[in-house]
């Protein structure tokens, strides 16, 4: 509640005795021109409604204009206040406290002389017009809604006009279907696409060019997505109304991609384009460093390929080139040349002295050097000791130590496979030895010495591990026949000798040439007769490929995963056609995979030829049966005529002239009697040309 101002008089009439009933009735607001509220006729001064001004005589009140009130009359408030407050919400008059209604009373205007002391040179109160605030804001808010209904009209019509028809200046993969009905453009585009979809997608790197059938990769047109998402359906979008009249509009085929199978034909790509990186490493042969220089990688960036990919299908027959990204190295050519300094160098500058107890050995760099690589690891280079390669050099070089272990083994006795036991040894641990060592790889003098303890040794291939091999059977077995030559008999007997006893491991590889060796008279092997350059010569180890070709039928029937093997030259027919070996140390070598769960044993022994009897070569291999195997082979093509050739070497060795050709040779797997899977491998022989010793006659 606000006080009452001072100026005003206790005669004075408050605003409680000027009530709504105690008014003069108000006449209609005429409909036009400026409405006027007078005084009666001997006052001139001018009010506007709902004021009350004090004067000398009555106060007539007539003709009030019909003006929206900016305040709404709370109830319980006095009308004439009201509207007092409503038509000088804008004058300078201080704000007050309105209070409750009994609480309030009339005061005169600021400034302005009071009603009574006016005459002629009052101020004249000009009355309210339409051009005020309140008339202002009933046409302002007329023409508002006028305008929202306008745009609302038009925003609804450009909802039901997208979808009708394309927008301007359209294109789809490069079709015009501008201004089309989406019906028609999408006719346009099916004709224009649908050609296209099995067309093979071209890619090259380099000089290499791959082929991508779309169905393959996954891909396939939505035709009815393409033609929404270029403008052909209804839309809210004010852009996409307004794209139906201006403006370019490129889109590209929409596509049903399945990830998986196009992500798999970039993987078969990229199994071509990719290259390993090459980590630099260091290495010790014959105990000395060598170093393997980084190289970087290359991987077929997949993302980048599968937009590229999928940008060419269907709208352009550009071969799209292969993105790659290289694969950088962890450690640079500067990084390898401080290893070598500071790392391989010293590691095997001098022995290294072990001492068990009161006992002292000298470990010779030729011992653990073989075992240790220097390679990357955390992105440095860092020492390695292999403990299995260190084992066997270590147990002998410190025999003085302790007593040898002696691994398990699994051998043919009386025709059946048996386990002989593994015995333990005292020594050396090799993982604790390889631990030791590394710290004083990189010491000098009195410092390059390690302290160990002896302990039991366990054999490295222990009883349970030959029995966890599961050898029981015979799995296959195979021999072929050699005429009488002793060195024959002395390089079968030596190859056979080496190889017999091995046991492959679940996922090992047999390889002949680290198996057998070098064919040299310190490895036991004598001159023979060898196939070079597609006629006979005399070398160390000749023979030894019927070994060979015995002991890769051996893996054929035994379900043996075929590595590598190389037919000869020419064919010789005491060996199974198609299916034989031949091997030359450090160029042609026989390998094959056990693919099964069960270790494999080869044994092989020779039946030795004599003057009146042929040798016999002999291999098994011994596991638990997994596949029956039966051979077949086609008919002998592409027939090759031998020619003649004279040789007046030393060397010469007398040749029968050997028809020529090509054959295929089936291996069928069998399990339960039932066929499951077929190899096929095809044999090429050259002619083998007649080859006379000596000089050519002239009438040849």
């Amino acid at each position: 509640m606000t006080d009452k101002p001072d100026d005003l008089t206790p005669d004075e009439p408050s605003v409680d005795d000027a009530t709504v009933d105690d008014a003069p009735e108000l006449d209609e607001a005429p409909d036009a021109g400026e409405p006027e509220a007078s005084l009666s006729d001997e006052g001139d001064g001018v009010v506007e409604p709902g004021i009350v001004v004090e004067h000398d005589e009555e106060i007539e009140l007539e003709d009030v204009p019909d003006v929206e009130p900016a305040y709404e009359l709370q109830p319980g408030e006095d009308t004439v206040l009201a509207e007092a407050a409503t038509t000088y919400d804008d004058t300078d008059e201080p704000d007050h406290d309105t209070g409750d209604a009994d609480d309030i009373v009339a005061a005169p205007l600021d400034d302005e002389p009071a009603a009574d002391d006016a005459g002629d040179d009052s101020t004249d109160l000009q009355p309210a017009t339409a051009d005020d605030d309140g008339g202002s804001a009933h046409w302002g808010r007329r023409i508002l809604l006028g305008a929202v209904l306008v745009v609302g009209v038009l925003y609804v019509g450009g909802y039901f006009l997208t979808g009708s028809r394309m927008p301007a200046n359209a294109t789809i993969g490069g079709v015009d279907v501008s201004g089309m009905s989406p019906a028609d453009a999408r006719t346009a585009v099916d004709k224009a696409l649908t050609p296209n979809v099995d067309r093979e997608i071209v890619l090259t790197h380099g000089k290499t060019e791959f082929r991508i059938k779309p169905k393959a990769a996954g891909l396939a047109l939505d035709l009815d997505r393409t033609i929404s998402e270029a403008g052909g359906e209804r839309s809210w979008k004010p852009a996409d109304m307004v794209g139906l009249f201006f403006g370019d509009h490129k889109t590209d085929p929409a596509l049903d991609v399945d990830d998986a199978k196009l992500q798999s034909s970039i993987g078969t790509i990229g199994e071509a384009v990719n290259r390993e990186v090459v980590e630099a490493q260091i290495t010790f042969p014959d105990g000395k460093p060598k170093a393997r220089e980084p190289k970087a990688g290359r991987v077929i960036a997949r993302a980048d390929a599968a937009n590229a990919i999928r940008e060419a299908y269907l709208v352009s027959d550009e071969p799209v080139k292969v993105p790659t990204a290289v694969v950088e190295p962890a450690v640079d050519s500067d990084g390898l040349a401080d290893a070598m300094k500071t790392i391989a160098k010293p590691a095997v500058s001098a022995p290294i002295t072990i001492r068990v107890g009161d006992k002292k050995v000298s470990l010779p760099v030729t011992a653990y050097a073989p075992a240790l690589v220097v390679r990357v690891k955390d992105n440095k280079l860092q020492p390695y000791l292999d403990a299995k390669k260190l084992a066997g050099p270590l147990t002998d070089s410190t025999t003085g130590i302790g007593k040898k272990a002696v691994d398990a083994t699994v051998t043919i006795k009386n025709g059946k496979p048996v386990v002989m036991p593994g015995k333990e040894g005292v020594g050396l641990q090799p993982k604790e030895m390889a631990v030791k060592l590394l710290p004083a790889l990189t010491e000098s003098g009195s410092k390059r010495a390690v302290e160990v303890e002896a302990k039991v040794v366990e054999p490295l291939f222990t009883t349970a591990d030959a029995k966890a091999l599961k050898i029981k059977q015979k799995i296959s077995k195979f021999e072929t026949h050699f005429p009488y030559a002793e060195y024959r008999n002395t390089n079968q007997s030596r190859a056979a000798e080496l190889i017999d006893g091995t046991i492959l491991k679940p996922g090992e590889t047999f390889s002949f040439n680290n198996i057998v060796g070098e064919r040299t008279a310190a490895n036991g092997f004598v001159t023979g007769t060898v196939i070079n350059g597609g006629v006979f010569r005399e070398e160390l180890g000749g023979g030894v490929s019927q070994v060979a070709t015995t002991t890769y039928n051996a893996g054929f029937f035994g379900g043996m995963d075929d590595v590598e093997h190389h037919p000869h030259a020419f064919y010789i027919n005491r060996y199974p056609v198609g299916r034989e070996a031949t091997v030359y140390f450090g160029s042609l070598d026989l390998r094959f995979k056990n693919p099964t769960k069960y270790g494999v044993l080869v044994h092989a022994y020779v039946i030795k030829s004599t003057p009146s009897s042929p040798g016999t070569m002999h291999v098994e291999l011994w596991s638990t049966k997994v596949w029956d195997i039966k051979a077949g082979e086609s008919a002998r093509r592409n027939g090759r005529t031998p020619g003649k050739q004279y040789d007046d070497t030393d060397r010469c060795v007398p040749q029968d002239p050997i028809p020529g050709f090509d054959i295929d040779i089936y291996r069928y797997f069998y399990k339960g009697g039932k066929k499951v899977k077929t190899e096929t491998d095809t044999a090429t022989y050259q002619a083998a040309d007649h080859v006379i010793c000596g000089k050519k006659p002239k009438s040849d």
